[in-house]
């Protein structure tokens, strides 16, 4: 990261330097450090430039001139997702800055730090990496902006671009630039893009620049023909011959007759899909809709053909997706000398994704959930690449030994979902040709492998290790997976709950969560049968607290209404609310931008998907998931009685909110917040402006209380503490070992 460093080393120059919008934390979790450590492993010098200041050339400059190339990323978050919230305002703070600062990076940091890095050497290659060139790789809708933008190649007038976890393309293409091979020519391995002209020769294109194809053209009718009178149509029969007139040639004896044979197959490693050209998805939301599905066909390794989309004069030209990572090659990257902690020029400032993150381990790769509003399968692929058990073992035992501050709790054993490891197609050479989005919906896919065995049998044995207290499961879980193995939901909950589990079934509504391509509520039902039961059993006192997203792609204000109610019945006060938020290339950004429905055939006259777009209507959606706060009331009162479900209105048990009451204005709700001294857990709930504590809904004592009488809050997923205006008495209850964030 400096010279002072290069000089210990006896370095004279960098190989490659790598250029990131995050601290740098030399962890198997952050993107840069796991390539850097592959690069060196290789045997090449890497530099690491992190979150240098953008307004000048100079800082891209600390370590020289790179003798291969620059390799350049955002970091682990899309820098305009890490910049901004779902409703465009800028966030104060950032995880991946020391001390949890913000605006250390800048807007569309891989356009700025490339044009930097082109400035401060011009004659060094670019190469750009990860989830936000992943993500922006074709023609793409941009939620800050409202406007289709180009290829972010084209914008960071990049030499190359990687997309998914890159570490055998990135190695490649070191080896083939050090061999003096110019980046140029590199136009033939997996996971990249870069800019062309013309198609090679050898290559068979397929023409997908459109939707609709020109059917049967009607002969035009005689406008002056009155077709009740019957001599008149007859005079008109008699005058259309010529449009079955027939060329006499073609009856000749030595002529012969064409026959056209059906097309031979096309080798799939020569095919390239021609997309609509970046000029007409940008004025034309059903071809852009038409693009983005052929993308998403065009995803699975074993049959995904390469893409192509014209960019004015240019072609972006976009190679299949990366081969997957087997087993011996995860655990060579997982396995490579990683320092676990942040570089020590930060002084050991806090950085908070690394505090999330410090004591978990990440075991697989990919998901096969396909929903719709999630990166996860654009970048990381829909096969899950596994680490072995004795890979995620040696890693525990590392942080057992090694990372400081370690008390016995490892916070996670898991991935992009916890409970997918080892789980795969049960044929190789159907995993190879299938083209479906999701292995789970709208049902779990009978070619699957549910056994949770691996998983268990890891389980048991990383909580066995000495010096290892508890083992905790906090990445999401697929719980319709779960739900077909009871002995890994009672596993799961016997010994890997710190008090609450998350879950995220998203909605309650059928019409919102087949645009999310995510099970029915039935099937949370089901675990949460499940899990209550293993519960009880194991003595313990534990929730599961389930995550909701407003103002979805295919939600209406209906949908919105049914969810509170469903919240309310269930005695859940949601602290934290997520809106939709639409991050480039996925499925609902695509039902965002253009009422079309991508996960079905895109024509001009295909469903129309209903989508809360304006700021009033999103406000509305998160308003019915915190419909418990009284600041929400009116707006919810004005919504219901233009819905005409005023019998909603009330006090009543079934009823969702209360009666206007006079010195309503007065109540605050206050979201329930774990204490950082002490680990002091409480409940606020409407607080007068004067501080002195009152009642939130007030009406009655119980009113939005569960019929089993406690109230879970999101949050923490923990009942709050009885108080005297609850009535009750106070009941101590566990505290949970960590804050989970979604």
């Amino acid at each position: 990261m400096s010279r002072a460093e290069m000089d210990a080393l006896g370095w004279d120059s960098c190989d490659i330097i790598i250029v990131t919008g995050d601290a740098y934390v030399d962890h198997p979790s952050f993107g840069m450090a796991v390539i850097g450590r592959m690069l060196e492993a290789q045997g090449f010098r890497v530099g690491i430039i992190a979150q240098p200041d953008w307004h000048s050339k100079d800082p891209f400059m600390a370590l020289g001139e790179p003798n291969l190339f620059f390799g350049v990323a955002a970091g682990n978050m899309d820098s305009m997702i890490n910049r901004y919230t779902a409703d465009r305002k800028m966030r104060s703070d950032d995880a991946y800055t020391p001390g949890n600062v913000g605006g250390k990076r800048p807007d569309r940091a891989s356009l700025v730090y490339s044009q930097r890095c082109k400035e401060a050497y011009p004659d060094v290659p670019i190469i750009l990496g990860g989830i936000e060139a992943s993500l922006r790789r074709i023609a793409h809708f941009d939620y800050w902006q409202e406007k289709v933008r180009r290829s972010i190649l084209m914008d960071a007038a990049a030499d190359l671009l990687l997309y998914g976890n890159a570490e055998r393309a990135v190695v490649e293409i070191a080896h083939r630039i050090a061999s003096g091979e110019p980046v140029a020519n590199i136009t033939d391995v997996r996971g990249t893009a870069f800019i062309r002209r013309d198609t090679p020769a050898g290559w068979m294109e397929i023409d997908s620049s459109r939707v609709d194809q020109p059917g049967k053209i009607d002969r035009i009718i005689n406008p002056y023909i009155n077709t009740t009178e019957l001599s008149e149509c007859e005079v008109e029969k008699r005058n259309v011959q010529w449009f079955e007139y027939e060329d006499p040639r073609s009856k000749r004896p030595d002529e012969h007759k064409l026959t056209f044979h059906p097309r031979a197959r096309l080798d799939r490693d020569l095919t390239v899909i021609r997309l609509p050209s970046f000029e007409k998805v940008s004025k034309d939301k059903v071809l852009y809709a038409h693009a983005n599905r052929v993308l998403h066909l065009e995803t699975n390794p074993g049959n995904a053909r390469a893409l192509v989309q014209k960019h004015g004069t240019q072609d972006i030209w976009i190679n299949p997706p990366p081969i997957p990572l087997t087993t011996p090659e995860m655990d060579f990257v997982f396995g490579l000398p990683y320092a676990r902690q942040p570089h020590p020029a930060y002084g050991g400032e806090r950085i908070p994704a690394y505090e999330m993150i410090r004591f978990s381990v990440n075991i697989m790769r990919g998901c096969f959930g396909g929903c719709t509003f999630c990166s996860i399968t654009e970048h990381e692929g829909r096969i899950i690449q596994n680490r072995s058990k004795e890979s995620i073992i040696r890693e525990v035992e590392d942080i057992r030994d090694k990372v400081p501050g370690f008390t016995g709790v490892i916070s996670d054993l898991g991935g992009p979902t916890a409970n997918m490891y080892r789980l795969a197609c049960k044929d190789p050479k159907v995993e190879a040709s299938c083209r479906k989005p999701s292995c789970v919906y709208p049902g779990v896919c009978q070619n699957l492998n549910t056994d949770h065995s691996a998983l268990k049998e890891l389980y048991r044995e990383a909580r066995a290790l000495p010096g290892v207290k508890k083992v905790l499961i906090s990445s999401g879980l697929r719980y319709d997976l779960a739900v077909l193995d009871p002995e890994y939901v009672k596993e799961l909950v016997t010994h890997h709950v710190g008090g609450y589990l998350k879950i995220a079934p998203e909605h309650t509504e059928d019409a919102p969560l087949s645009k999310m391509m995510k099970p029915g509520i039935g099937a949370y039902d089901e675990f949460k049968r499940l899990f209550e039961k293993y519960t009880k059993e194991a003595g313990k006192e534990q929730y599961l607290i389930p995550y909701f997203i407003a103002a979805h792609p295919g939600t209406s204000d209906e949908d919105m209404l049914n969810l509170a109610l469903w919240l309310k019945k269930n005695g859940f006060r949601a602290d934290q609310v997520q809106a939709f938020y639409p991050s480039p290339m996925a499925s609902a950004t695509t039902m965002y931008h253009t009422d079309k429905n991508p996960l079905h055939k895109v024509t001009y006259k295909s469903e129309k998907v209903e989508t809360a777009k304006s700021p009033e209507q999103r406000k509305l959606h998160k308003a019915f998931l915190r419909w418990h706060d009284p600041k929400n009331w009116p707006l919810l009162r004005k919504a219901m009685a233009e819905m005409g479900r005023q019998e909603l209105i009330g006090d009543g048990e079934n009823q969702l909110i209360p009666h206007y009451k006079a010195g309503e204005e007065q109540l605050v709700y206050e979201a329930h917040r774990r204490k950082n001294k002490g680990g002091e857990h409480q409940k606020r709930v409407g607080k007068p402006n004067t501080g002195k504590p009152v009642q939130a809904a007030a009406s009655k004592p119980n009113a939005g209380k569960p019929q089993g009488g406690k109230i879970l809050t999101q949050h923490t997923g923990l009942p709050p503490k009885a108080r005297a205006d609850f009535g009750g008495k106070p009941k101590p209850t566990s505290k949970p070992k960590q804050r989970g964030d979604r």
